[in-house]
């Protein structure tokens, strides 16, 4: 692939996706959008097919900064693959698309979060005590929703080590006039006998119903589980992942031992190895409902969500898989 010379502006943004500066899987999605917009109109060429290959590189650029949230590669994808089937003639008509699409994902994904925060709202009853976990704004608008009609005055909040995510949505939460409780990660079992629900985010939706977010996730949801507490994972539907109904499983990232540690006591601890993976994966039988802008459904339902929204994203997979598949087939040592 030939290499760009990109602006200034978009390597700030992959950065800053990259070293979580800009943390949270919408915010991710929509910082990229607006890198691709930046991009666009910083393109100073004439010929179409090497815009789209130039628009190419950027969203490759782009995608390889956060391999886990697959809101990421699903917002570039957006925009990508509309500026790919348009019949754009002029590099300014290709532009101006990437410009309009891309606005459009920024709107849609700011409504959604809204649109999320009525639905959730309505799973929580008066007097209810939340716990949260890691920072989510789709979770914070459902709680704040649900504050604002008079259901919730008290939230836990879970520090999520080592990046402390819920040290942002404390603030977020106690602005709002909300009381914020703030624990330590190893107090959720204990405190979770004073918890009525637990409303967290996603940063990836499996097809299976299973849900990838901040390390921790899971055992919030089997802490919740043994206590009988519901758990809502609240979430736009560009987070769910179609190349999970092929089989293809969500990339664990695994980040710098400095988040965990300083580079003081790794040099004088050689022998000791840190592994700081950034996610994990909460399965479906721990999570009560999946609260979307399209409605809210058992985690079980993802699939057919996942057909509904992605059903031509699907078919060029399964296109892809089965020319692989034939190609393979002409190279078995039997016929």
């Amino acid at each position: 692939m030939v290499k760009y010379v990109l602006p200034k502006k978009v390597a700030e943004i992959r950065e800053s996706i990259r070293s979580m500066v800009i943390r949270g899987a919408g915010k991710i999605a929509r910082s990229a959008v607006k890198a691709l917009m930046i991009a666009a109109e910083s393109y100073r060429g004439t010929d179409v097919k090497d815009f789209v290959s130039y628009m190419d590189y950027v969203a490759n650029y782009l995608i390889t900064s956060r391999p886990t949230a697959v809101s990421l590669p699903n917002a570039v994808s957006y925009v990508i693959s509309r500026l790919k089937r348009a019949p754009i003639s002029s590099v300014d008509e290709g532009k101006e698309l990437v410009l309009k699409v891309g606005s459009e994902f920024i709107d849609y994904s700011l409504k959604a979060v809204k649109i999320i925060g009525e639905l959730g709202a309505k799973r929580i009853e008066n007097g209810d005590v939340i716990l949260t976990h890691c920072h989510s704004t789709a979770a914070v608008s459902v709680i704040v929703t649900a504050h604002k009609q008079g259901k919730v005055n008290k939230v836990y909040v879970k520090e999520t080590r080592p990046k402390y995510q819920g040290l942002i949505t404390a603030k977020e939460l106690a602005k709002e006039g909300i009381e914020v409780i703030y624990i330590p990660d190893s107090a959720v079992r204990y405190v979770m006998k004073d918890v009525d629900k637990v409303v967290i985010g996603a940063d990836t939706v499996a097809a299976n119903g299973a849900v990838v977010n901040k390390i921790g996730t899971s055992v919030v949801a089997l802490v919740a589980k043994e206590a009988r507490v519901r758990v809502y994972v609240a979430t736009e539907t560009y987070k769910f992942s179609p190349r999970t109904v092929i089989g293809e499983l969500v990339p664990i990232e695994v980040r710098d031992p400095t988040e965990v540690v300083d580079e003081e006591f790794i040099k004088r601890n050689p022998n000791v190895k840190i592994y700081n993976p950034s996610f994990d994966v909460t399965p479906p039988e721990y999570i009560d409902a999946i609260i979307t802008e399209k409605g809210v459904i058992p985690p079980h339902a993802a699939i057919l969500l996942l057909e509904s929204e992605y059903g031509w994203v699907l078919t060029e997979y399964l296109k892809v898989l089965e020319e692989t598949i034939e190609c393979d087939a002409d190279h078995l040592p039997y016929p």
